[in-house]
């Protein structure tokens, strides 16, 4: 509305002044006089903090021409600060950084057992001692002692996603979820003193404690405003005529920060928001484009979250296809987060699971069921009895991978083992090594998980530092010395990670998957859920606070000419005014630049990109089958390895090999451009010649003995077979984290690929 009238009534004045030149300054005195109220209001609360900026110099114009009559000069310096304002306000609207994510969630009542009576109270209610039940899938509403055995699901603490089980006596906190069968829990505190509400707390105060921000505007006006009074009180002397003074101020109005910092700042909101992070604030943007240290959260940030089956190792008798058949026929009548994933697994390796009958579930154990008339189980470990040998392998291979193993047995029989584990997700090293480059000078793994999982994923993307079992305190503690290096940026996505994301300079949450507490402490969400959007913000953040910068320096450097000229008689306040629009329009030009550009158009190659990538889960099965025939070698040949080894072969001839040179013949052709011709993907093209030369060399092995295989083939076999496996493991990494992130618009912010500069 002050825009508005500002526009009005400054044209009203220009239009009626061949007719009545009295009635038009009169306009323009009250242009200039409904602006400086305001204005000088503002600066006023700014000084009893203590602080001015680029809003003093602008009252000292808007008062100057008042003072010595200026009025069309003030009218120009009114309309020019009425659009800064506009402008500031669509670049620095703060959302308030409530808790409400965390309040909703917090428990409003607890089920208290009496004897064999259950009473629901309000959970404030409980006291230390209470006997309270917590139903299926409730929230636990106090720590407590587990008086019954339990599963739990941990992660809004933790950060950690495999679900923990709990046996009687053991502790239990608040704010976990009740994963399995009702459990009865004997109180040690009271809600208000428990863990969750210690976690709400820590937010409250870590919002509380924010410093303040300065503007990038107010920063340079520390500097400009002193000149320019310095200028105005020479000419004044010189030329003893206060007009000469006023003209100077009306010169040196900065609207290069009024104005074009607020534009670049939303140019740079507007296209972050178009890359899928939205920025709640100009003052977060400025920031996280100086940003040196960043800290993230691994579970749900750097990895997918949610737990995957990475591979499945069978018994000799036992194909991959049938172990995932058999497992989802029971696992997809349960609600456990491993059975999920075990469906998934069995939908993206084309395996459609049997029917199953009488299908029952022991929380803590596993599923059983009927398929057909065999007896299926999948859970936990089975015991009585010794493992076979490739079981106990599977065991190793689950501890060396850190994995979780889930056993499939048929009619009490072992007869595969799943590894399961929360996968680094695939464009996760691609972005760390951009954020390098943009200039993040550390970057620190931050994690409630265990260190040995915290360690493998740092070393996997490249980190510079792990700390592990990090709990809401140790994070905001954290938070709080990496502040002392610079600038801190926090990233995460749990409610464990809500606090430390207030604390940080700038939160950012993925708001995707990621609770809703960690949106609202956040100064930024990626709203897309991929971490790729990390490095195209800190990219745009940068690009941002260049343009910003540069409209600031290269405009009040103009300034300082005017005023110069000014104090020298050259420049009337009117003549001033104008030429600091002339100004004005060249440094909001380089501004505009960020309001530009930014989205890269959708290319032919993605339908491809996701060809290709879904080909890539559906031939799990075959990779398994590679390394399941290597392994059925280790007791040489006997009649089970012999037709495994073959079944490899037959699967790599018939599947594998015609998706590698479907890859070699339409996908690499189309992604030579983005990748700097041939050369750029010369290392992709040998990965499938090697693929091919082993491939070929297996099947000289079988054409040697088309009956059955030898035992001198033994040694050179399994080289070839686990070759085959570490090659194939290898070039299919590549492939996910170098090419098929592209098809969801993984770009750099200028216009270029976010592949390391390409």
């Amino acid at each position: 509305m002050l825009l508005a009238g500002t526009v009005v009534l400054l044209v009203s004045g220009l239009l009626v002044w061949p007719l009545t030149p009295e009635v038009a300054r009169v306009l323009w005195a009250c242009v200039t006089g409904a602006m400086l109220v305001p204005s000088a209001a503002r600066v006023v609360g700014e000084l009893r903090r203590h602080r001015y900026g680029a809003d003093l110099l602008a009252v000292l114009s808007l008062a100057g021409t008042l003072a010595v009559g200026e009025y069309l000069a003030g009218a120009v310096v009114a309309l020019m600060v009425a659009t800064g304002r506009v402008l500031e306000a669509a670049a620095e609207r703060r959302a308030a950084r409530d808790l409400s994510g965390l309040l909703a969630r917090a428990p409003r009542n607890a089920h208290l057992r009496h004897g064999d009576e259950i009473e629901t109270v309000p959970a404030g209610r409980v006291v230390a001692g209470d006997v309270v039940v917590v139903l299926p899938g409730e929230v636990v509403p106090v720590d407590g002692t587990a008086l019954g055995e339990g599963m739990f699901d941990e992660s809004a603490l933790t950060g950690e996603s495999r679900l923990a089980a709990r046996s009687v006596g053991e502790d239990v906190r608040s704010g976990v979820v009740n994963a399995g069968a009702a459990v009865p829990l004997r109180a040690s505190a009271a809600a208000s003193d428990s863990t969750y509400a210690g976690v709400v707390r820590l937010a409250e105060q870590a919002t509380a404690e924010r410093a303040p921000i300065a503007r990038l505007a107010d920063r340079v006006a520390v500097w400009f405003l002193p000149l320019a009074l310095v200028i105005a009180a020479v000419g004044w002397a010189a030329s003893a005529d206060a007009v000469t003074a006023v003209a100077v101020l009306v010169t040196a109005t900065p609207c290069p920060l009024l104005l074009a910092v607020p534009i670049a700042v939303t140019g740079g909101m507007s296209r972050a928001s178009r890359a899928g992070v939205v920025v709640r604030d100009g003052a977060a943007l400025e920031l996280l484009g100086g940003a040196r240290s960043l800290l993230l959260d691994k579970t749900g940030t750097v990895t997918a979250g949610r737990p995957e089956v990475t591979d499945v190792l069978c018994a000799p008798d036992t194909t991959t296809e049938q172990a995932l058949g058999l497992a989802a026929a029971v696992e997809r009548y349960s609600p456990h987060v491993l059975a999920e994933a075990v469906v998934r697994a069995a939908r993206r390796a084309g395996v459609a699971p049997p029917s199953a009958d009488d299908v029952t579930e022991e929380p803590g154990r596993g599923v059983e069921g009927r398929v057909g008339d065999r007896l299926v189980q999948v859970g936990t470990r089975p015991t009585g009895e010794e493992l076979p040998h490739w079981a106990a392998t599977a065991l190793r291979r689950g501890r060396l991978d850190l994995a979780t193993v889930v056993w499939l047995t048929v009619d009490r029989v072992p007869a595969a083992a799943l590894l399961v584990r929360d996968r680094i997700r695939a464009d996760a090293s691609r972005t760390m090594r951009r954020l390098h480059a943009s200039g993040v000078a550390r970057i620190v793994l931050l994690t409630g998980d265990r260190s040995g999982s915290a360690d493998e994923v740092a070393a996997m993307l490249g980190l510079d530092e792990v700390q592990a079992g990090a709990d809401p305190a140790a994070k905001i503690a954290r938070v709080g010395r990496e502040r002392e290096r610079g600038t801190v940026v926090m990233v995460g996505d749990g409610i464990n990670d809500a606090p430390a994301l207030a604390a940080a300079d700038v939160g950012i949450a993925l708001g995707s998957r990621g609770s809703t507490a960690a949106a609202q402490a956040a100064d930024a969400v990626i709203v897309d859920d991929r971490i790729a959007r990390l490095a195209d913000a800190m990219d745009i953040a940068r690009r941002t606070r260049r343009v910003a910068v540069q409209s600031a320096i290269v405009g009040t450097a103009l300034s300082v000419l005017a005023m110069i000229a000014a104090a020298l008689g050259r420049l009337p306040p009117l003549a001033g005014a104008l030429v600091q629009e002339g100004i004005d329009v060249a440094a909001i030009a380089n501004a505009l630049r960020m309001l530009g550009g930014g989205h890269r158009p959708r290319s032919g190659t993605e339908p491809l990109l996701r060809r290709f990538a879904a080909e890539h889960e559906s031939l799990a099965p075959v990779r398994a089958a590679v390394r399941q025939a290597a392994d059925g070698l280790t007791d040489g040949i006997t009649a089970s390895s012999d037709a495994a080894v073959r079944r490899a072969f037959r699967l790599l001839t018939e599947r594998l090999l015609p998706h590698e040179r479907a890859e070699e013949s339409e996908l690499y052709p189309s992604l030579r451009p983005a990748f700097g011709g041939s050369d750029g993907i010369a290392t992709m093209s040998r990965g499938h010649a090697e693929i091919e030369r082993l491939c070929r060399r297996l099947g000289r092995h079988l054409a040697e003995e088309p009956r059955r295989l030898r035992p001198d083939q033994v040694d050179d076999l399994r080289a070839t077979l686990y070759g085959l496996d570490a090659v194939l493991t290898l070039h299919f990494a590549q492939e996910d984290e170098g090419f098929f992130t592209l098809a969801d618009g993984t770009a750099g912010t200028d216009g270029t690929e976010g592949t390391d500069g390409r």
